[in-house]
């Protein structure tokens, strides 16, 4: 893929990154070593080994993947002592494959579970993040930093994680193909977590075809996480290619998942447009029962109930000197309130702290309820009773402005039910709105990545051929 030596690849994501970084502010950690290993991956050849599709290729790893050799903070001041021990596995994947760790990239602090008003794309260790498209304008979040430094052209492949629109929204909000694989494709070993039943690794990446090489590199299956079996081996890079779409069918659930924004609605009409061009059969009004939009309450409980279990868990790999539990991230950020609570609190901790636990009925009937509303009468139906291949819908409004006093707002999305269900979602850019990126995304069932990207990038060369990609960004500041 790369016909430049690493080497050089890496140097100039260095460059870039000295140039917009005092802009964006996507990295909290850079990789000191970033050269040395690049030219480690020169010195050890491997070219046109297809096994190592990125090698000597410079990525950004979020800060909630442990790193060796790198401090992994989850953006708290909590956990910027020492690295952790060993690399996470999909960090081991990368490096077998040849990549070169550039440096970690910055996130909404805890990954936006630390507090119900928290400002995305900012931590008390890696500062404010800002989109590429409009300074002033937010990131997204969690996976902030990623998404904005492929924005920004520092790199071209970055790595994120979601629970419920960590990846999609970023993605969307500053113009990057982010794709959220299903729960239990990507080892969640190693990566700071919120909630075992929805979190994991996703792509950030300028392409379809690029989500499809690290996705492939990334998948390294945790099959005890599993929502119903599992995929390996598979080559999802020959996937992501433009195709014939004929006999594939695709619904749109307008109820709730469009009409909160005009702008992304027209570009996800075009979008629809330009699928059944290429052959889709478009089924709409295909709509999820209205239960699973009632599920926040729910989803919330089973969050904050395997945050208190799973965050204790990891804590414990951590090297001596970091907290152990959830109550002494809460006691450490009380302690230090004038640099971590300085723009909101912890009521979500706080939250998980007196709430239910695992072992609890209020836990596993909110578990039920997610699962039911979001997975059997909610995707599985609609796919099932129209014969889907696919749904599409806008990914999120337009990037809203940064505001560090007031609780931030946005008008609408489309996660949650995939992010209840453990189900994939692929947002791709569709266009501009005022000056600022739209995304139209792909959810599918569980394991459907190889449909959802042939879908995507059929799409993406629809979209270049009708109207072009969208322009590279310029760092305004928005009016």
């Amino acid at each position: 893929m790369e016909t430049r030596s690493s080497t050089e690849s890496v140097a100039e994501a260095l460059a870039r990154a000295e140039s917009v970084e005092p802009l964006v502010n996507a990295i909290c950690t850079l990789n000191g070593r970033a050269l040395d290993d690049a030219a480690e991956v020169d010195h050890n050849g491997a070219e046109g080994n297809p096994d190592r599709p990125l090698r000597g290729v410079p990525v950004l790893v979020k800060d909630n993947v442990d790193t060796a050799d790198l401090l992994t903070t989850a953006g708290s001041l909590a956990l910027a002592d020492r690295p952790p021990t060993p690399d996470a596995p999909i960090v081991r994947s990368l490096r077998d494959t040849g990549a070169v760790i550039l440096g970690k990239a910055n996130l909404s602090e805890w990954a936006n579970i630390r507090d119900s008003n928290s400002v995305s794309g900012w931590s008390a260790y890696g500062g404010l993040t800002r989109n590429p498209y409009g300074l002033n304008r937010s990131a997204g979040g969690s996976s902030s930093g990623s998404a904005a430094a492929v924005a920004a052209g520092i790199v071209r492949f970055a790595v994120g994680s979601e629970t419920d629109g960590s990846v999609v929204c970023p993605a969307a909000l500053t113009g990057c193909v982010g794709l959220k694989p299903t729960v239990g494709l990507v080892s969640t070993a190693g990566i700071v977590p919120i909630s075992w039943s929805q979190d994991t690794p996703g792509t950030l990446t300028t392409t379809v075809a690029e989500a499809a090489q690290l996705l492939g590199v990334l998948a390294v299956p945790e099959p005890r996480r599993s929502v119903h079996g599992r995929q390996a081996g598979v080559d999802y890079a020959s996937y992501a290619v433009r195709g014939s779409l004929a006999g594939t069918r695709i619904g749109v659930p307008r109820r709730t998942y469009w009409g909160y924004s005009p702008g992304a609605d027209a570009a996800a009409e075009e979008a629809v447009r330009l699928l059944a061009a290429a052959g889709a059969t478009i089924v709409d009004e295909t709509n999820l029962d209205p239960e699973v939009e009632d599920c926040i309450e729910s989803e919330i409980m089973v969050m904050l109930a395997e945050l208190r279990a799973g965050l204790a868990d990891y804590l414990s790999t951590r090297p001596a000197g970091a907290p152990r539990s959830l109550d002494e991230v809460v006691a450490f950020n009380r302690e230090h309130s004038e640099a971590e609570l300085v723009f909101f609190g912890q009521d979500l901790f706080e939250a998980s702290l007196a709430g239910p636990d695992i072992d609890s009925a209020e836990y596993v009937a909110a578990r039920e309820r997610c699962a039911r509303a979001a997975r059997t009468n909610g995707i599985d139906a609609v796919l099932g009773e129209h014969d889907l291949d696919a749904l599409v819908s806008p990914t999120y409004a337009p990037a809203w402005p940064i505001d560090t006093v007031n609780p931030e707002s946005h008008l609408g999305s489309c996660s949650s039910p995939a992010a209840m269900a453990g189900y994939p979602l692929l947002t791709v850019p569709a266009g501009m709105t005022g000056g600022l990126p739209v995304g139209v995304c792909l959810w599918g069932a569980p394991w459907s990545e190889p449909t959802l990207l042939t879908i995507a990038a059929t799409y993406e060369a629809a979209r270049d051929e009708s109207g072009g990609s969208l322009p590279p960004p310029t760092f305004p500041t928005f009016v």
